[in-house]
């Protein structure tokens, strides 16, 4: 089986990658992530094999597909790139592999409401170009570099040549509604704020616990 990395959607990245995040114009703060996100996004099992996910991938011509388990919530995420650098470079079979084991982890998601220009600053920290769409703790959407370019033209205005954007977490502006969703290392509870603590994904009740 063949595979094509879409060049497109990574200088679509790449452009993400250097907005001046601080710079918007009125008419973009005022699109949803909703308005642009692609709905109903194609799913498979964490039990599936590679291959399973990348026939789903080449049926739906998609560049990336939700991980989700048994009771049907997303987990992770896998990309072209996942298949790339982990099965096609290490000449694995996808049929052996399940998906669970190349995934992404966990799932860094927006809300809906959220507007395209928190989007943008959330792929430009985390060096991404997919986001999951969460409304009150569900999967509604998936919204990407593209789907951003395609209807704010206005962010390449603001593209800064040879200025990479890093923010930290303490000038990471605090109203962005961004979130990493999944289960908690810890109590295993299903969470739309998980926060990294000492190699641990842990859930709000957990890092009070541990006094976070």
């Amino acid at each position: 089986m063949g595979w094509r990395v879409n060049l497109n959607i990574q200088y679509s990245a790449y452009i993400l990658m250097y907005t001046v995040s601080s710079v918007s114009t009125p008419r973009i703060e005022s699109i949803s992530v909703k308005d642009v996100m692609s709905k109903h996004p194609i799913t498979v099992e964490e039990t599936e094999t590679v291959n399973v996910a990348a026939r789903k991938m080449k049926k739906y011509n998609i560049g990336s597909i939700i991980i989700v388990n048994s009771a049907n919530n997303p987990i992770g995420i896998v990309t072209e790139r996942d298949l790339v650098i982990n099965i096609l470079a290490e000449n694995k079979d996808p049929k052996s592999i399940r998906v669970s084991s190349i995934m992404s982890k966990p799932l860094i998601s927006v809300t809906k409401d959220a507007s395209l220009v928190d989007a943008a600053r959330l792929m430009s920290k985390k060096r991404i170009r997919r986001l999951a769409v969460m409304d009150k703790g569900s999967l509604v959407g998936i919204v990407t570099a593209r789907d951003i370019l395609k209807v704010a033209p206005e962010i390449i205005d603001i593209l800064v040549e040879t200025i990479k954007i890093s923010f930290s977490d303490s000038n990471y502006p605090s109203h962005i509604k961004v979130s990493l969703a999944g289960y908690c290392d810890e109590c295993g509870e299903w969470s739309d704020s998980l926060m990294e603590f000492n190699g641990k994904f842990l859930c709000p009740s957990c890092r009070e616990l541990h006094g976070i």
